[in-house]
């Protein structure tokens, strides 16, 4: 029970715990490849699935495996993003559930405007 009050308090301890290793592994890293992530990172914390912890655990852990193989491959940062790294970036959030404040209000546009051409105005086309 303590456990169960302690992780509605401060969230889930495994997906911290994931999270700091995380972090180890991108610190150990080389130069450009360890800037690489924590760019996609930022871009992965405002676009990504923030309301999902397990999720975003899991994507920045797949990206610290990205760059590691990336790195120990000699694979640059360029040849492994292309030159759109916000494409790129946005292929690599897609495949992970969960969903951010973007995705969220997206499905709010598209739903207050189905609902809007659902109203019938005298006078217009359907």
């Amino acid at each position: 029970m303590a456990k169960n009050l302690l992780e509605l308090v401060v969230g889930d301890l495994e997906d911290k715990k994931q999270y700091r290793q995380y972090r180890a592994r991108v610190k150990a890293l080389p130069p450009g490849y360890r800037e690489a992530a924590a760019a996609l990172e930022r871009y992965a914390m405002n676009l990504g699935p923030t309301d999902d912890g397990a999720a975003l655990v899991a994507m920045l852990a797949d990206l610290a495996d990205l760059l590691e193989r990336s790195a120990a491959d000699q694979v640059g940062i360029r040849d492994l993003v292309g030159e759109d790294p916000v494409e790129f970036a946005e292929a690599f959030i897609a495949n992970y559930g969960g969903g951010s404040w973007i995705r969220k209000e997206r499905a709010r546009l598209s739903r207050a405007i189905d609902d809007a051409a659902a109203v019938r105005v005298p006078g217009t086309r359907p």
